[in-house]
């Protein structure tokens, strides 16, 4: 599916159909057109021979999406950076990129160096400025937008060197996951004209299943400010103004929505479906969200930024949710083989744990100018005669029947007087315990080596004294795990702060002080 076909035959069938809504702004089908295609000429004009990806800084303004789709439509691909991004980061994506300008929708802080920012102000004039005072650009240019295994987006994720890494995403890529996308969970006609939330900033991948998968079937996405995600009462009031029918977001979003018993059906009629990625699914999650949306389906997906946010998908039924955790994350989507390997790369039978290999027509080519890092993550494989690209993920997790379970992450194993011990195997066994809402494990470490491990822990329920009741937990959790995966101290919260992204921010615990 051609993302930019599809906007242009909802342009002309329905140009007053709103396509993006942001903080009260909005902008139509038939703007959405016309709006990026003039600044597409723009930047044709400003950037000439050079065809490097073009950053645009800001948060969920409709202007942004325009943004996007100028840059694709001028041969260019975009590089979406949130200003929750520290300015140090944001400096480093700049560099990164060699085009001569960028788009900044809103101030940055960040050294800007050779590159000329065209900010909101110079967006929003050159947008509503008729064609026919820019020389027929259109007409004349030749515009060639992006197409098959040119660059669509890039989106920097985190390295372990402490740099960004730029995950290149194909327009091919994204047509792929596109064609699957508007299938998951509902049929594509059920979808076709609906609201879909957005809840992730548009520099995490997680964004791209609401943004295009809205955009592919005529949708209007209804974006959540960081602001109003601060503010319950905010929230809940732009969940009830959206008349919201798909939800997109992380497991920690839908718990701090489920933390209000107004969030349910009653008050949100139409939301029909939950899409989730990013973040492990919890059966406890999963429970409330059908017993509060008894007309909802709730799905599990997996994949990481460079196999275009997810390749499986499953339905949590209410039996599933009641199964013994974890959830399994689903079944590989056309097109995309799953593999478990071991340390050696050998494939390992079903229900052995070993690394998740992704191989298929979703994975990305590479970092972007990163040939030592694409390489020792991205390889071809050859399946029935036909090359494909693979992916090693760092993500550690088996298959039962087909059905692909995950559980955690490689580099969250540590080892602790000698014992190999996953966190977040210690995590999910928490959350089997009634009084606990949320957890985060870390490990506490001294001259490099780990000497215990802390729990962070939300316990609405707790009234007993903190000592009392860590004694009872740890007396529970002795009933699931061996004595030296107990955390030695529970750190209780009123909740766990979270990253600009919706993920619990492990390195904001790692920073308190015990």
């Amino acid at each position: 599916m051609n993302i930019l076909n599809q906007i242009s035959e909802y342009a002309s069938i329905c140009p007053e159909r709103t396509a993006i809504c942001c903080d009260g702004l909005s902008v139509t089908y038939g703007e959405l057109e016309l709006y990026s295609s003039r600044l597409a000429c723009h930047l044709e004009q400003l950037c000439g021979q050079n065809r490097s990806p073009i950053a645009v800084y800001g948060h969920k303004h409709p202007l942004m999406l325009v943004s996007f789709l100028a840059c694709v439509r001028s041969g260019r691909a975009y590089c979406p950076i949130d200003t929750s991004v520290p300015d140090s980061r944001a400096e480093m994506i700049l560099d990164a990129l060699d085009s001569p300008v960028f788009l900044s929708l809103s101030p940055l802080r960040a050294e800007c160096r050779d590159k000329r920012p065209l900010s909101l102000e110079d967006i929003d004039i050159i947008v509503h400025t008729d064609l026919s005072c820019m020389n027929g650009c259109l007409e004349n240019s030749r515009l060639k937008p992006v197409s098959g295994d040119d660059i669509f987006y890039i989106i920097f994720t985190s390295g372990s060197t402490g740099t960004p890494k730029g995950v290149t995403i194909t327009e091919t890529n994204l047509s792929n996951f596109l064609d699957w996308s508007i299938t998951l969970g509902t049929p594509t006609n059920a979808k076709k004209g609906k609201v879909f939330l957005n809840q992730a900033p548009f520099s995490f991948d997680l964004s791209v299943m609401d943004l295009y998968t809205c955009l592919a079937v005529g949708g209007t996405l209804w974006c959540l400010t960081k602001d109003v995600q601060k503010d319950y009462q905010r929230l809940l009031d732009s969940l009830k103004r959206s008349g919201a029918s798909i939800m997109v977001s992380t497991p920690s979003f839908a718990d701090v929505c489920l933390s209000d018993p107004a969030f349910a059906q009653a008050s949100l009629p139409d939301l029909g479906l939950f899409l989730f990625c990013g973040e492990t699914l919890t059966n406890r999650t999963a429970r409330k969200l059908l017993e509060r949306f008894p007309a909802a389906k709730v799905m599990n997906t997996y994949g990481p930024t460079e196999s275009t946010v997810a390749v499986t998908q499953v339905e949590i039924t209410p039996e599933l949710a009641a199964s013994p955790s974890p959830l399994p994350v689903g079944r590989a989507k056309p097109g995309t083989l799953l593999q478990v390997c071991g340390p050696d790369g050998s494939v390992l039978p079903e229900r052995e744990k070993g690394e998740i290999m992704i191989i298929g027509d979703t994975v990305s080519p590479g970092y972007y100018q990163n040939p030592t890092q694409t390489k020792s993550r991205f390889f071809p494989y050859t399946n029935k005669g036909i090359i494909m690209p693979a992916y090693r993920t760092g993500d550690k997790g088996y298959l039962k029947d087909g059905m692909l379970y995950y559980c955690g992450r490689i580099d969250l194993q540590i080892k602790l007087h000698g014992y190999r011990i996953e966190l977040e195997d210690i995590e999910n066994n928490l959350l089997r315990l009634p009084q606990i809402e949320k957890a985060a494990v870390l490990p506490n470490t001294r001259d490099g080596r780990v000497k215990s491990i802390s729990a962070y822990l939300v316990c609405p329920g707790m009234t007993a004294p903190e000592r009392n009741y860590a004694e009872t937990l740890k007396e529970g959790l002795r009933t699931f795990l061996p004595e030296y995966m107990i955390p030695k101290k529970l750190v209780f919260m009123d909740c766990l702060p979270m990253t600009g992204n919706g993920k619990v921010d492990r390195k904001a615990l790692g920073d308190l002080v015990l």
